[in-house]
């Protein structure tokens, strides 16, 4: 892979997520823009226009009432991919999927579809789901451990990518002369029996341009990590120092080094939320209205999800962090333990430690557009980071950044000018993997004698 341009993805939060409480009374922003799919459109245009590589979809399948307004009501990843991808010819479409509930089957012929639907640029990004909450959704009384999301996780991705490579790329030969419509011996059943998943195949699609979707992973703990240096070609995160994410990527790789893996095939994309005016000084005051615009209740509610949507209201706001033991042990446990250090070598309360939630908000991009483009481009010299993910949900406020910013790092060649390919391995520099029945009968080829 040759690491040559800034990769770009886009967010796309409509009414708002977590820490964005009062994005969706902005008038450029319709009340129903996350089902709106007019909405959708009309950004991953406006990101394409921009030389974007990506579109990126979140997802979760289970909501309290406290949840942020996007996930209250928004359209399932796939169904809004495929409608995007016929009003797109270039951006890449990349969408969460849970290996937690989902069927591999299933997640293979849908993923599949999109990207032959789309000419190769589908995505997936891989979570094992943390809201604990999701397992009363699907006839369980209680969500997966640790151990067993993350072992039907990486089980799950290996199932799906053996169905990819059901069909060999010249398994349809479509030779009406000939009669023949497709070569039996370029057909591959997978016969699988391992410790979570039994799967016989072949999957009834053809492989794509770009041979199979790109896998993304997010997850920040110990079995997270190891998951994304065993399958990831991409992995979102999060990092609020170039440190943090340098830190970050050399674990990563370290990891994919061990595993046998090419540590060079695996992007790291953080996702930044640029705040960008006229001066430096406009736009620290820009940052300020934002962060006070922040509800306190909705973080406090907020704070809660980490733990199974734990009710920290209950507690006195001005007592030490209450002792919560391991609640968040089946839900998002890093980030839980994560808020429980804070508290603790801080010896915060627990309003402090919802002050702190909303202070941590912060961007690290905050400046006229010259000033975000010159940290951008820092951070990607320093190698924190291979591209950036920007949440999207004000469209002019987006247009700041490819219209102000992007034009500064395409002019230092940071960013591309053009695409470089019509798919999204392409554009993104990774290379085609090869259907594993084609190069099995290649190695068993023998050598010619010269």
């Amino acid at each position: 892979m040759t690491r040559n341009t800034l990769k770009l993805g886009a967010v796309l939060l409509g009414v708002g997520g977590p820490g964005q409480h009062s994005t969706w009374l902005n008038p450029e922003i319709p009340g129903d823009a996350s089902v709106d799919i007019r909405w959708y459109i009309a950004r991953a245009q406006q990101a394409e226009a921009a030389k974007f590589d990506h579109v990126f979809i979140v997802d979760s399948q289970f909501i309290t009432p406290d949840s942020p307004h996007h996930y209250l009501n928004r359209l399932e990843p796939l169904t809004l991919l495929s409608a995007i991808a016929v009003h797109t010819t270039s951006i890449g479409l990349v969408g969460t999927l849970t290996t937690s509930y989902n069927e591999p089957f299933n997640v293979a012929r849908r993923l599949a579809s999109l990207d032959l639907i789309s000419g190769g640029r589908a995505g997936w990004n891989v979570v094992a789901t943390g809201d604990g909450g999701t397992a009363g959704n699907y006839s369980r009384t209680e969500h997966y451990d640790y151990p067993n999301r993350y072992g039907r996780a990486l089980e799950h991705v290996r199932v799906v990518q053996g169905l990819w490579d059901s069909y060999e790329d010249d398994a349809f030969p479509r030779d009406k002369e000939r009669g023949v419509f497709f070569d039996r011996s370029r057909q591959h059943p997978l016969n699988h029996v391992g410790e979570h998943f039994s799967v016989v195949g072949p999957l009834n699609i053809q492989r794509s341009p770009q041979g199979q979707p790109v896998i993304f992973q997010a997850g920040d703990s110990d079995e997270g990590r190891d998951l994304g240096a065993g399958i990831a070609e991409a992995i979102f995160t999060h990092a609020q120092t170039i440190e943090q994410g340098l830190a970050f990527a050399r674990d990563i790789r370290a990891r994919a080094t061990a595993k046998g893996r090419n540590p060079d095939h695996i992007l790291i994309l953080p996702g930044i939320s640029p705040i960008i005016a006229d001066t430096d000084e406009q736009a620290r005051e820009k940052e300020r209205h934002l962060l006070d615009s922040r509800s306190f209740d909705r973080a406090l509610k907020e704070l809660g999800r980490p733990f199974g949507w734990h009710d920290f209201s209950q507690y006195d706001l001005d007592a030490p962090f209450p002792d919560v033991g391991d609640l968040g042990e089946r839900s998002f446990r890093t980030q839980a333990e994560r808020i429980k250090k804070v508290a603790r070598d801080n010896g915060f309360t627990l309003r402090q430690t919802v002050l702190h939630a909303l202070d941590s908000w912060r961007s690290p991009f905050v400046g006229s557009p010259l000033t975000v483009a010159n940290e951008i481009q820092r951070w990607y010299e320093a190698g924190a980071f291979d591209g950036i993910n920007i949440s999207v949900n004000v469209p002019s406020e987006f247009a700041r950044f490819t219209d102000d910013v992007l034009p500064i790092l395409r002019e230092r060649g940071v960013v591309r000018s053009e695409y470089e390919s019509t798919t999204l391995r392409g554009n993104l520099g990774l290379p085609i993997p090869e259907n594993i029945h084609t190069a099995a009968r290649r190695a068993e080829r023998p050598t010619p004698v010269t």
